[in-house]
């Protein structure tokens, strides 16, 4: 039985914070295509409650989701939020009619999505606010300390703790760096797409936070076979392989799956927790390379 002291990895600094290595995203609470209401209301109200019962202090989410339909889930299940609870959200794209989402990054889209947040949590600060930069493809060349700045006013005006940055180049990274501290760097990685791993190990080595998304995202079916392969052997499923290599790849590595299932959520809480050996890690390194 999973408890609040063994989730796995145990936890990491964000911050003034400490949170749990292993958390929660929140993104697929919402309707089809991350638009509109979920079908289950009640059944999306109990995977956050389940969330913060086993023990999960660091919950990711966005006023876009929705849009603002996790943000109000989120303040329904569990406000007023417990002292432990850490929220991330993101800023940088909004939503369009069609489901897509178009970039929104200048400095009073920036405020009005901070306010958003603030107004959908029901909080006066938001704990953590991750610049999203790029398209909804990957990351784009090009300067953000425009958009970053703002976010750094916003944090001397109080309604932001800590700064993160999302969907990012690593010279990016090193932009925002020399303009404020960030807590997290918040890329698609995976053991498929290894194309950041020498910044998860930079990052390490200065004590800030790697949050990956799409865990199991890109995987050609020979990929998938290899770790298929792996997953078998151990008589796990292929994303408790993937969530657990991730949590054993290094100890800045913070996981935020999703799922809109409470069952679903305590298989990917336990999964995260399996051991790997070395001869499971050396087979599963060579998907990505």
């Amino acid at each position: 039985m999973i408890t609040p002291s063994t989730l796995p990895g145990g936890t990491w600094t964000l911050g003034d914070s400490t949170v749990t290595r292993f958390g929660y995203g929140a993104m697929q609470l919402a309707g089809p295509g991350v638009m509109g209401p979920p079908a289950d209301r009640d059944g999306a109200l109990a995977v956050l409650r389940e969330a913060v019962s086993l023990g999960i202090t660091h919950i990711d989410t966005s006023d876009a989701y929705g849009p603002r339909i996790t943000n109000e889930l989120i303040r329904q299940a569990l406000h007023p939020y417990p002292s432990s609870l850490f929220i991330a959200t993101k800023v940088g794209a909004t939503r369009d009619a069609q489901g897509g989402w178009p970039v929104a990054r200048r400095p009073e889209d920036l405020r009005k999505q901070v306010h958003e947040n603030l107004d959908s949590l029901g909080v006066q600060t938001l704990d953590l606010v991750n610049m999203r930069m790029g398209d909804a493809q990957s990351p784009r060349p090009g300067s953000i300390t425009e958009a970053f700045e703002t976010l750094v006013d916003l944090q001397r005006e109080g309604l932001i703790r800590h700064i993160g940055v999302s969907n990012v180049t690593a010279e990016q990274v090193v932009e925002a760096r020399g303009i404020a501290p960030i807590v997290c760097v918040q890329n698609m990685y995976n053991l498929a797409h290894r194309h950041d791993d020498d910044l998860v190990d930079q990052l390490a080595a200065d004590g800030i936070a790697y949050v990956p998304f799409f865990p199991l995202g890109g995987f050609t079916p020979l990929q998938s076979q290899a770790l298929s392969q792996v997953a078998s052997r151990l008589e796990a499923t292929p994303m408790s392989v993937a969530l657990a290599w991730l949590m054993r790849r290094s100890p800045n590595i913070l996981l935020i799956p999703g799922t809109s299932s409470t069952a679903h959520l305590r298989e990917n809480t336990a999964g995260a927790g399996l051991s790997l050996s070395d001869e499971d890690v050396a087979e599963l390194d060579s998907i990505g390379h």
